[in-house]
């Protein structure tokens, strides 16, 4: 088992409406449009983590859960690895429902995406001094 952890900020135009991904970015700012943004200004991308996680990731029965805390609300993500996964975007992660990967997926087959997350989670990171503390954590089927 591994863990990564990140620290971003929240945004005005948060809205997390999408239904089927979630993004974590190294970007300051969005538009609106970008329904999928949970997190802005994070201090690590997918090209920024380590090896280690990488390695873990990548195994075939990969497990990757996502804890995200704001405000003293905290929400979980719950996703696969795959062995497709390549983490060298420099600012983005995306967890995704589907099974697609890029660059930028951080995991497949989730549990959420951005509109599934608690609406009150939400409000509170719909503000540029809102603090998201994020752990990854990575393990394999045989340290499970």
């Amino acid at each position: 088992m591994v863990t990564e952890v990140i620290h971003a900020f929240g945004h005005e135009n948060i809205t997390a409406k999408h239904k089927t991904t979630f993004e974590i970015t190294k970007d300051p700012e969005i538009a609106e449009r970008a329904d999928c943004i949970i997190a802005v200004s994070a201090d690590k991308g997918a090209s920024d983590l380590s090896r280690r996680f990488k390695k873990v990731a990548s195994h075939p029965d990969a497990l990757i859960i996502v804890d995200l805390w704001a405000s003293g609300v905290h929400e979980r993500i719950i996703g696969r690895g795959h062995p497709d996964l390549r983490f060298e975007h420099l600012a983005d992660l995306v967890g995704r429902m589907s099974s697609y990967t890029c660059v930028r997926t951080l995991m497949i087959r989730a549990d959420k995406a951005a509109s599934h997350l608690d609406r009150e989670f939400v409000k509170r990171i719909q503000h540029r001094d809102a603090l998201i503390k994020i752990k990854l954590t990575a393990r394999s089927g045989a340290s499970r």
